[in-house]
């Protein structure tokens, strides 16, 4: 069955830094886009980013745009999500999801991203 695994959150201070990965398996990673969305405390399901199936192209939330980088390696089946510059605004449980903006058929357990000082 499908399966994606988010790992690299934690606690960090405001202006640091942390790498999320997602690991896939139970599908064809490589030919599907993959996105990354964010769910803060009390809110909704946020669009953060996503990638096309062969990772040349890329798209950002205004609110994570030069700051957040996405990558993937397909004979990895992983995901990535660099997040430089971090702000307590990007406190959040962060998921990987299968699938372009909006049309995520699949996404992870999450892993927790807290920034404060």
């Amino acid at each position: 069955q499908v399966q994606l695994v988010e790992s690299g959150g934690g606690l960090v201070q405001p202006g640091g830094s942390l790498r999320l990965s997602c690991t896939a398996s139970g599908f064809t990673f490589s030919i599907f886009p993959m996105s990354w969305v964010r769910q803060a405390p009390g809110k909704g399901l946020e669009w953060v980013s996503e990638i096309n199936s062969v990772g040349d192209s890329t798209y950002y939330a205004d609110s994570v745009k030069g700051r957040f980088t996405i990558s993937r390696n397909n004979a990895k089946k992983t995901l990535y999500l660099q997040m430089n510059s971090l702000k307590p605004e990007d406190t959040a449980v962060y998921y990987c999801a299968r699938g372009p903006k909006g049309l995520y058929a699949y996404r992870g357990q999450g892993t927790q991203v807290t920034v404060s000082s």
